[in-house]
């Protein structure tokens, strides 16, 4: 574990405080809490303090110094696979966790769900943290013999430089579509953001991109080792694909050579997320055998496309949270569902709001019925939320239900035989954010309770 923080909470006795001017805060004012906890040493732009201190013109610079020259002659000896894209990002890193350590290669895993050695180690506030808390990640995994790891990295962390001083194996495109444009601002600026992964190669490290998405050439840098994959003419080409309920089969072509592979997962855009790590695997020098016998074993992450049977009908939960998202799940269930469609979503607070109507109308035509409810709504009135939603459309075939246990409840009972119910944008997390508050719940969870209650 590493023995420098910016953050004051996280400092333990004897460690040293990096105080951080930001644009929204400014690390100074933790200082004196951050002696209170246990730091020893004070690194800053200004002032005087009772513990050993070192004023420094840049505290980011010293720190993100101090990280390289302490901490990355270990982190070299590591196999760092990043990930990055809109969709897909946690399926595939979980899906690579999971190979690699059934093919005996020790890896951990650092995303959306939290940090996994063995098995979960902890939960994580962001799908990318801060530099300190990744190095201390990656440290622990270092000590305890976990010498390759895999990544994902969100777009705002590279903005914000927070993976500045780290350098890849890997380099791993998914796909782009409209999120975050709040922070963006624009499709060519979020593009831009997540291209920074593919300039934080290591020497002989590789990238590995979706072909088939519009942004592809934004992660084809002409000095980078680039292999591509997708149904599109790519280095690994899928050439046939087919989903029943139980799963899907997929063909793909590589050096002339025809492979047939089986998958647990269903949907095309599923078929995207196997094949990036069937190509992960083989460009790691894996036996191509091994590779066929380790994918039909592989589970996606909990919360996505994640199904309950309830009577005949089922229900499903899933992460989707953005247009693309929704309608990959949605059309992928009811290729092999019959009955009705019913959903239950809402859009994130203080967030793109271009994008709460569209995700709006492309439910509608989704479904026969749905309920908006909450998401996350952080600061902003959940009423705001539904107003931008809804601004303009007319329907009767939906109702708004802001308490998100009784939106489930409600959706449940709208079930009668072979209908199928989607609840959405929640997928495995534990607590819905109102404000600065985390208040406890879990889809899959409150839906198990209710159907506990009826048998």
């Amino acid at each position: 574990m590493i023995n420098i923080q910016s953050d004051s909470r996280k400092i333990k006795p004897g460690d040293t405080f990096v105080a951080i001017q930001c644009e929204v805060n400014d690390g100074h004012q933790y200082i004196e809490s951050a002696i209170k906890n246990g730091a020893t040493r004070i690194i800053a732009e200004r002032g005087n303090y009772s513990v050993l201190t070192e004023i420094v013109e840049n505290s980011r610079a010293y720190l993100e110094r101090y990280l390289e020259k302490n901490y990355n002659p270990y982190l070299d000896q590591m196999n760092l696979i990043g990930i990055t894209g809109t969709n897909g990002k946690t399926t595939t890193a979980y899906l690579i966790y999971q190979a690699l350590n059934q093919m005996g290669i020790k890896t951990g895993y650092i995303g959306t769900i939290g940090f996994y050695l063995e098995e979960k180690v902890c939960s994580l506030p962001n799908t990318s943290v801060d530099i300190c808390d990744t190095y201390d990640l990656l440290m622990q995994a270092y000590d305890k013999g976990y010498k390759t790891v895999v990544m994902e990295i969100s777009s705002h962390a590279l903005a914000n430089g927070r993976l500045k001083t780290l350098s890849f194996n890997y380099a791993i495109f998914t796909n782009l579509t409209q999120d975050h444009l709040d922070y963006h601002k624009t499709m060519g600026n979020y593009a831009l953001a997540k291209q920074m992964l593919f300039r934080k190669l290591k020497t002989n490290g590789k990238c590995i991109v979706n072909i088939d998405d519009k942004y592809a050439e934004y992660f084809l840098l002409k000095d980078n080792d680039n292999i591509t994959y997708g149904f599109n003419v790519a280095d690994y080409q899928i050439t046939k694909y087919q989903m029943k309920s139980s799963g899907s089969t997929f063909t793909f072509v590589h050096d002339g050579i025809e492979h047939f592979i089986q998958t647990k997962l269903l949907g095309r855009y599923n078929v995207y997320n196997i094949l990036a790590v069937i190509t992960l695997l083989l460009e790691m020098d894996i036996e191509i055998e091994k590779v066929k016998e380790i994918i039909p074993t592989l589970n996606a992450p909990a919360g996505r496309m994640e199904f309950i049977p309830y009577k005949d009908n089922t229900i499903v939960i899933d992460y989707a949270h953005t247009p693309d998202a929704i309608e990959k799940v949605i059309t992928t269930v009811k290729e092999v569902m019959k009955g009705k469609v019913y959903v239950i979503f809402g859009c994130t607070g203080d967030r793109d709001r271009i994008k709460r109507p569209m995700m709006t109308e492309l439910v509608n035509r989704l479904s026969d019925y749905f309920i908006i409810t909450n998401d996350d709504p952080h600061y902003e009135d959940p009423k705001q939320i539904v107003d931008d939603m809804t601004k303009d459309f007319v329907s009767d075939k939906y109702e708004v239900c802001l308490d998100r246990e009784t939106a489930i409840i409600k959706g449940i009972e709208l079930l009668k035989t072979g209908d199928t119910l989607f609840i959405l944008g929640k997928g495995h997390e534990e607590y819905i954010l109102i404000r600065d508050q985390k208040i406890p719940f879990n889809d899959k969870k409150t839906v198990m309770e209710y159907l506990e209650q009826k048998i």
